[in-house]
């Protein structure tokens, strides 16, 4: 069985050194295929902070997968923000700000939602929906599709709906036809996992939201601790050819200085794809 380890809003700048060094053993210790990193890596967007993101990402092991969050643009270099916003990301992580990572049981395919002149907004354009779309159709039946957002196509509480992705409706129905199982995503600090076919008018086949809370940072929100989300494939156990996966939320205990599994959600996942 393989398994995902999705790291969010960690906020360099604002880690915690003990949550960051346990975060650091329960990757050993769990041995995932693939660490996704979901935006909002540093809090400033500075040199510094990015370099500490890099060599912390290099001592996980596994291959990281990342994207920028509205953090990770400089946020008061004006300069820098109009004409170079992902200059300092780029130099840390790459060029590619929406890397697909694939392998027997997973298709992993990111989306850039930020844009340098939205502060904290996020939003996904008609190409990025067809680009996802377009990779989606291609999975195999052995794979878990995985859609990666910064900003969340749906929330939970009323003060954070003005933190959804503008987009959400087209691309969540979009998505979901195309063979999406889950779409994971960060932001606003507050870990759950949502039916979107219960939310989402255009959602005609059974896909799942996954929020991750803030891995490292000091700036948790709502009670909830730091974070993380570990997603495994579930599907050798399940008969009759149907698909299956599960989410645990593994939440930082300050007493320990340890990560533990804190809540497990076993979903279903649909049988078949309907094709576009």
């Amino acid at each position: 069985m393989s398994c995902l380890l999705q790291i969010s809003d960690p906020h360099f700048g604002t880690e915690q050194p003990d949550v960051l060094r346990a975060l650091e053993r329960l990757c050993g210790a769990l041995a995932p295929g693939l660490v996704v990193l979901s935006g909002d890596i540093t809090q400033r967007a500075t040199v510094a902070q990015f370099a500490a993101a890099r060599a912390f990402a290099d001592r996980l092991g596994p291959p990281v997968l990342a994207i920028p969050g509205n953090h990770d643009i400089p946020l008061y270099q004006l300069a820098a923000r109009l004409f170079t916003p992902y200059a300092r990301y780029r130099q840390a992580f790459g060029d590619d700000l929406e890397p697909v990572f694939e392998s027997p049981e997973w298709l992993v395919v990111t989306v850039n939602t930020t844009r340098w002149y939205r502060h904290e907004d996020g939003a996904v354009s008609a190409a990025q929906v067809e680009r996802v779309a377009q990779r989606l159709a291609t999975a195999l039946p052995s794979q878990v599709r995985v859609v990666v957002t910064h900003q969340p196509v749906m929330v939970t509480r009323t003060q954070d709906l003005g933190n959804r992705l503008h987009g959400r409706e087209r691309a969540v129905a979009r998505w979901s036809a195309a063979g999406a199982d889950l779409i994971l995503g960060g932001h606003i600090h507050l870990p759950f996992v949502r039916p979107l076919h219960d939310a989402f008018a255009g959602c005609a086949r059974t896909a799942w939201a996954v929020q991750a809370g803030t891995a490292t940072s000091s700036r948790v929100r709502a009670g909830h601790p730091n974070s993380v989300n570990v997603v495994r494939t579930d599907m050798a156990e399940i008969a009759d050819g149907r698909r299956a996966c599960r989410v645990e939320r593994w939440d930082y205990m300050a007493r320990d200085k340890a990560f533990g599994c804190a809540e497990v959600f076993g979903l279903s996942l649909a049988s078949e794809v309907a094709r576009p």
